[in-house]
C-alpha cells in the first residue's frame, strides 16, 4: 500500500498512546491501539466476529443505506411542511454535512478497522474513559431508537390490517417487529447481510419511483412559502433541520461493524459514502415530490404524505396499501441493522473491560448473542411502557434523547481524528491531503456540534443524564479491574 495523506500518513510515531489498561476481558495482554491489528479474545490476530460471513461493498452499503432510511422517511414531509421550503433547503445542508462524516469514518477505519468503531476512535486517541463514554451513548441510543422504530411499525400495519384501539393488540405487533430482526442476528452475519439487501431493495425501488416520477407531476403551486413558519430564515432552518437530522443516524453503520466487512480499509469508506449519497437521494427527490404533489394546507395536516403523494399520480386510494407496505420493509430492514450495530459497539467496549464481559461473547454465526439479547429486551420495556402510557408523551421525550446521544460519539470522533492529524510527523505528511482531512475532520466536529445544539435543551438535559448515568458502571468496572494487591495511593 502506498503512503498517502489519510490519517496513517499523518499519524504520529509509533510510541503506543495511552490507552486501556489490559484486562482479562480483552483476551490479550495489551488493548489495541490504533494502527494496529486489534487483538480479539478468540486469539491473536482474529476478529472475534471473524467466524460469521463477511459483508461485501453491496452488503455494507446496503446495511448503511437500510439503517439510514428508516420509517422516518414516510412522515418526514409533513413533519417538515409547517416550516415551508426552507426544509428542503435543510435537507441539503444536512445531505452534505451527513457525506462529510461518511468521509471522516472512512478515514478513521483505515487506522482501526475493527469492530466498534466510533467506541475505538476516542478509547485510541483519549484513553478508556473517553471511548466508554462513546460507546454508551451509542449504546443508549440504539435502543432507544429500535423501541422507537418498532412502534413506528405499528401505524403502517394497522393500514394493511386495522388493529383497533387495543393497546394489548398494537404493543404484539410492535414485539413482533423488534423480535423477527433480533432472531435474523441470532442466525449469523450472513444473514443479517441478506435481509439488509433484500429489505434495502424493497423499499428503495418504491420511493425513487416517487422520487423521480413523481417529478412530472409537480405543480408549483402547492409549494407554498418558503418561510411559514413566521420565524427568522436562519431559525426556521435550524428548526427544520432539528427534525430532519434524526433520519441521517446510521451513517456510521458500516465503521461501527467494520469487523464484520471484507478489506475494511477501502470497503468501509466506500460503503459509507455511497449510502450515504443514494441516501440522501432518496430524501431530497422524495422531499421535492411530495411538497409539490401535495398542497400545502394539506400536507400539514398529512399522517401519510407519501401515500398522498401517490394517490395525487394516479388516483384512487390505494397508494395508501402500497406505501403502508413499502413502510413495514423499510423499518423492518432498519430494525434487522440497528439491533446488529446496538451488539456491536458494547461488544468492542466489553472486550477492554468497559462493558460487562458478556457483551463480549460470540455465537456460531458471528454476532454477539447477549448484546443482541439485552437490545431487545430494553427495547421490550420501552415498548411495555410506550403502551402503558400516552404513546405521545414520555416516549417521544426518549425518542428526542436519541438525537443527543447519536451525535456524542461523531463529536468523539471528529476530535479524535483531529488528535491524529496535529499528532502527524511533518515528513511523514502531504501537505494538500493533510488540509483535505483537517477540513473534513473540523467540519465533522462542527456539525456534530450543531446538532447537538439542535436537539433543544429538553433533549440535551436528559440525554446527559442518561450519559452520566454510566458514570457509575464505568467506575465499577475500572475498579473491579484494578490489582486488589497494589498498595493504596498515599501509602508506601
Amino acid at each position: 500500500m502506498t503512503t498517502t495523506s489519510t490519517p496513517e500518513a499523518a499519524e504520529p510515531d509509533p510510541t503506543p498512546v495511552p490507552g486501556p489498561e489490559p484486562t482479562p476481558a480483552s483476551g490479550s495482554g495489551k488493548a489495541p491501539v490504533a494502527g494496529s491489528e486489534e487483538i480479539s479474545a478468540t486469539g491473536p490476530g482474529t476478529n472475534a466476529a471473524s467466524p460469521g460471513r463477511k459483508f461485501g461493498l453491496g452488503a455494507a452499503t446496503a446495511l448503511v443505506m437500510g439503517n439510514i432510511i428508516g420509517g422516518g422517511i414516510f412522515t418526514l414531509p409533513a413533519a417538515v411542511a409547517p416550516y415551508g421550503t426552507v426544509s428542503l433547503l435543510a435537507f441539503v445542508v444536512l445531505s452534505v454535512a451527513a457525506v462529510l462524516l461518511a468521509l471522516l469514518f472512512g478515514r478513521l477505519a483505515r487506522r482501526s478497522p475493527v469492530t466498534g468503531g466510533l467506541y475505538v476512535y476516542p478509547r485510541d486517541a483519549f484513553g478508556p474513559f473517553a471511548g466508554f463514554l462513546s460507546a454508551w451513548s451509542y449504546w443508549t441510543m440504539c435502543w432507544v431508537s429500535i423501541a422507537a422504530l418498532a412502534v413506528g411499525v405499528v401505524g403502517y400495519v394497522d393500514v394493511l390490517i386495522p388493529l383497533g384501539d387495543g393497546k394489548v393488540a398494537l404493543a404484539v405487533v410492535a414485539l413482533a417487529a423488534l423480535w423477527l430482526p433480533a432472531a435474523a442476528n441470532f442466525a449469523g452475519t450472513r444473514y443479517v447481510g441478506a435481509v439488509q439487501i433484500v429489505s434495502t431493495v424493497l423499499k428503495f425501488v418504491p420511493l425513487l419511483l416517487v422520487a423521480t416520477i413523481g417529478l412530472f407531476f409537480i405543480d408549483t403551486d402547492n409549494y407554498g412559502p418558503f418561510n411559514a413558519s413566521g420565524e427568522s430564515v436562519p431559525g426556521a432552518l435550524a428548526a427544520a433541520a432539528a427534525l430532519l437530522l434524526y433520519s441521517f443516524l446510521g451513517v456510521e453503520s458500516a465503521a461501527v461493524s467494520a469487523g464484520e466487512v471484507r478489506d475494511p480499509e477501502r470497503t468501509v469508506g466506500r460503503a459509507s459514502v455511497l449510502g450515504t449519497l443514494a441516501s440522501a437521494l432518496v430524501y431530497i427527490l422524495g422531499t421535492v415530490a411530495v411538497f409539490g404533489l401535495v398542497p400545502h394546507e394539506e400536507l400539514v395536516e398529512s399522517g401519510a404524505p407519501f401515500a398522498d403523494a401517490v394517490n395525487s399520480i394516479a388516483g384512487g386510494s390505494w397508494g395508501g396499501t402500497v406505501i403502508a407496505l413499502v413502510a413495514v420493509a423499510s423499518i423492518v430492514g432498519c430494525l434487522n441493522g440497528w439491533v446488529l450495530l446496538s451488539a456491536q459497539m458494547p461488544y468492542a467496549a466489553a472486550r477492554d473491560g468497559l462493558f460487562p464481559k458478556r457483551f463480549a461473547r460470540v455465537g456460531k454465526g458471528g454476532v454477539p448473542g447477549f448484546g443482541v439479547l439485552a437490545t431487545a429486551v430494553l427495547g421490550t420495556l420501552l415498548i411495555a411502557v410506550n403502551y402503558a402510557d400516552d404513546p405521545d408523551t414520555a416516549f417521544r421525550v426518549l425518542v428526542l434523547i436519541t438525537t443527543f446521544t447519536g451525535c456524542v460519539p461523531y463529536l468523539l470522533s471528529a476530535a479524535a481524528q483531529l488528535y491524529w492529524l496535529a499528532r502527524g510527523t511533518r515528513e511523514r505528511v502531504r501537505p494538500a491531503g493533510l488540509v483535505r482531512d483537517l477540513i473534513v475532520a473540523a467540519l465533522s466536529f462542527v456539525f456534530s456540534f450543531w446538532l447537538i445544539a439542535g436537539a433543544g435543551y429538553a433533549a440535551v438535559y436528559q440525554g446527559v443524564l442518561f450519559l452520566f448515568a454510566g458514570i457509575p458502571v464505568y467506575v465499577w468496572l475500572r475498579g473491579r479491574q484494578e490489582n486488589p494487591g497494589a498498595p493504596e495511593a498515599g501509602t508506601a
